[in-house]
């Protein structure tokens, strides 16, 4: 997939004031910090269309983007930042729950996985939810420009490995880095296939 286009149409606290265009959704989501602005600009060959922060957590609003004029990025709130409050937490994870339950066009969500790390907790607890309410996600590695080449190939197998004894649960995975572009091409010719069917 060549991507011709690409605009931020809107920020929203809830479903209901999401789009209303019926255009095939495609949700990325992971714990804060884990890279997932950096990889939004590298799909969409843009530096800026999704905003690069320090500090995690920055992203408090589910961010529509229009790819192609026929398909949705969304960037949702990332979860699990140890230094929001507890207030703060519970407002991400009702923007995020109510996003999955109420919104009808998701055709694919893609978690994030800092690629330097073990079956996290959060983690885990969020792809058991995922699949208890038959929501289709599959799994993006990233900052594997962090890791040397034998721990590219290794890190994500036994990651999946361990999560598949602790869950039962053996989605697809990709493996990415913003920096130097790995999974680009793979990532957006899994979003076309998915738009095609």
């Amino acid at each position: 997939m060549k991507i011709q286009s690409y605009s931020f149409v809107k920020s929203s606290s809830k479903a209901t004031e999401c789009p209303q265009n019926i255009y095939p959704e495609f949700a990325f989501i992971g714990r804060s910090n884990v890279g997932k602005s950096s990889l939004i600009n590298t799909l969409t060959g843009s530096k800026k269309l999704a905003k690069i922060s320090g500090t995690p957590g920055k992203t408090l609003l589910i961010n529509h983007f229009l790819i192609n004029n026929n398909w949705y990025l969304v960037d949702l709130p990332g979860f699990g930042y140890a230094k929001a409050s507890k207030k703060e937490k519970r407002k991400i994870e009702e923007i995020i729950s109510n996003y999955f339950y109420n919104r009808i066009h998701i055709n694919l969500t893609y978690l994030l996985i800092d690629s330097r790390l073990k079956p996290q907790n959060i983690d885990i607890e969020f792809m058991l939810w995922l699949n208890e309410n038959n929501l289709l996600f599959k799994l993006i590695f990233t900052k594997s420009d962090k890791l040397n080449k034998k721990e590219i190939e290794i890190n994500p197998k036994n990651y999946m490995i361990d999560l598949f004894k602790k869950t039962g649960i053996q989605p697809e995975y990709f493996i990415s880095s913003s920096k130097t572009k790995l999974g680009r091409e793979e990532i957006l010719k899994d979003i076309s296939s998915e738009i095609e069917n």
